[in-house]
C-alpha cells in the first residue's frame, strides 16, 4: 500500500498507508487526520479538503480540471501547488506523496 505523508500547518507529520484507488482525502478521513474536513464528502463542492502538494510531486499528478480549479480559488490561501485532496487518487506511483494542510479550511 502506498504511504501518504500528511503534514499539518505546524509541521507535524502523519504517515498513513492508503489503499490504491482511494483519494488522498478518503485516506485522511479514514485515519482521522486533522486539517482535512471534507465537508462535502468528496463531491468537489466545498474546498475543505484543500492541500498543498509538495512541489516535486506536482508533475506526477493529473492536472487539475477547471471545476477543481474553481473550488481551489475559493479555498483559504490558494497557491500554485494547491489541490483538492478528494481529486488525488492514490496509486503505487504516489508512494511517499507529501501534502500539507493550510492553516485553516474555508
Amino acid at each position: 500500500m502506498p504511504k501518504i505523508i500528511y503534514v499539518n500547518s505546524n509541521g507535524n507529520k502523519n504517515e498513513i498507508d492508503v489503499e490504491n484507488g482511494l483519494s488522498v482525502m478518503e485516506g485522511a478521513v479514514q485515519n482521522n487526520i486533522p486539517g482535512i474536513d471534507a465537508d462535502c464528502g468528496g463531491g468537489m463542492a466545498c474546498a475543505t479538503c484543500h492541500v498543498y502538494v509538495k512541489e516535486e510531486w506536482l508533475n506526477k499528478l493529473n492536472k487539475a480540471e477547471d471545476a477543481e480549479q474553481d473550488m481551489i480559488d475559493m479555498a483559504f490561501e490558494p497557491k500554485k501547488n494547491s489541490r483538492l485532496s478528494c481529486q488525488i487518487i492514490v496509486s503505487d506511483e504516489l508512494d511517499g506523496l507529501i501534502v500539507t494542510t493550510p492553516l485553516k479550511q474555508v
